[in-house]
């Protein structure tokens, strides 16, 4: 039988704090993604909320950081309003959006889509005050290491890495307030406007982190790609700007891929590396598909995007952004 989650003391607490009662009126647990984190919407007053008890701390899952950078982006309008936020026991609650899809419901075109985005990230790198935590590319090396060793892939599938992060290290980096995991789960439309959510990956990295997870999501063809950089930007992007985005959406394929490849070991295994199509996986999780609810759709995902890298790092095109990139 489950237990309420009120009768923890942390959650009595933290419903004395936001709401001056210690009682819900009813509540039910929701995907809380790849965290591990018990979500649930729970009622108060009759109005729905989103609390979020913490289950696990390392050096990614710091709720001190994370809540930070939560109402930060909520202060700027980017991430739902926070009610209550306890770092010490875990605890957060901030409104519920109920979430509709942006393939059947988005009220404008792909283009207006694109544009959203493309201002919701530039707001967002806009903030000031979200904490340093490592260089970006060397905490994916640690992952990239992790993921090739956990025994899910044939050994060598994570080997081009090595020669992109040398390329990308090369690159003068350009740190902002960043997400770092804008991936479809992360982006809920309310059939108005798009929220970001779950921040317990934030610091501050690299702009294009940001960038290359929404192009590779929501801009892939060249004509919605320069729109996201001319919007972003507010003006045309050089050759070298396109280039450096087109890098960094191969190190977004990778990080993905070793996320879900990481998270799976020791409950799934590929023999090869073949499996669905990335845009056609990226259409069932805009439609709410539950893609990612078991081990053998995250492994697929992380497959798919696995080989989308493996493909554009064997090509020539990476040899040409290389030598442009800025």
């Amino acid at each position: 039988m489950s237990v309420s989650p009120d009768q923890r003391p942390a959650v009595r607490k933290a419903l004395r704090a936001a709401f001056g009662t210690e009682g819900l009126d009813g509540w039910t647990p929701v995907s809380g993604g790849l965290s591990g984190a018990g979500v649930y919407r729970i009622r108060v007053g009759g109005i729905a909320y989103l609390l979020r008890l913490e289950v696990g701390r390392d050096g990614l899952r710091d709720p001190h950081r994370g809540y930070a950078c939560l109402k930060l982006a909520a202060e700027a309008c980017l991430a739902p309003r926070v009610r209550y936020a306890d770092p010490d026991d875990g605890v957060m609650i901030c409104d519920f959006i109920k979430a509709r899809s942006l393939v059947l419901d988005y009220a404008g075109t792909r283009a207006d889509l694109v544009v959203e985005l493309a201002q919701a990230v530039r707001a967002l790198h806009a903030i000031e005050g979200f904490p340093a935590l490592v260089d970006y590319l060397d905490g994916l090396d640690a992952l990239v290491d992790a993921a090739a060793r956990a025994g899910v892939v044939p050994v060598g599938a994570f080997d081009a890495w090595a020669r992109l992060r040398e390329v990308c290290k090369r690159l003068t980096p350009q740190p902002v307030s960043s997400h770092n995991d804008l991936n479809p789960g992360n982006l809920v439309y309310d059939g108005r406007r798009i929220w970001l959510v779950d921040w317990e990956a934030a610091f501050r990295a690299d702009r294009y982190v940001d960038l290359a997870a929404i192009a590779n999501a929501y801009a892939a063809a060249p004509e919605s790609e320069a729109l996201l950089l001319r919007t972003y930007f507010g003006r045309a992007a050089t050759d070298g700007e396109r280039a450096r985005l087109w890098l960094f959406r191969q190190v977004s394929h990778v990080f993905h891929a070793a996320v879900f490849v990481a998270g799976v070991a020791g409950r799934a295994r590929a023999e090869r590396l073949d499996g669905p199509d990335l845009d056609a996986l990226h259409q069932r999780l805009a439609l709410g598909e539950p893609v990612l609810a078991t081990e053998e759709g995250r492994l697929a995902y992380g497959l798919a995007r696995l080989r989308a890298a493996e493909a554009n790092l064997a090509s020539g095109a990476f040899m040409q952004a290389a030598s442009i990139a800025t």
